[in-house]
């Protein structure tokens, strides 16, 4: 069985110290590069999938349709009513 050192405990601690600032540095210098691939690969999809979905609106717009405009009716549309409205009043 090893017995704990004052040298081990300081050698582990420079190590930690050296990992995380290396691992600082390289975050710096890396991730933006990744996240500007990321973000390029998303908007890249989306534009696929812009470009896929109007080309199908395109082909089902060629179909013979008729579309009447039922936005101008002469009725004006009724509110949901929920419950009648009840008035109290307070009884001394």
């Amino acid at each position: 069985m090893q017995t704990a050192s004052f040298t081990g405990l300081l050698e582990t601690l420079f190590y930690i110290y050296v990992f995380y600032y290396v691992f600082k540095f390289l975050a710096k210098l890396f991730l933006p590069i990744v996240i500007k691939k990321a973000v390029e690969k998303v908007g890249q999809n989306f534009q696929q999938q812009y470009q896929s979905n109007t080309s199908q609106n395109q082909n089902t717009s060629n179909k013979d349709e008729i579309i009447y405009d039922t936005g101008k009716s002469n009725k004006p549309r009724e509110t949901k009513k929920v419950g009648e409205y009840v008035d109290y009043e307070e009884i001394d």
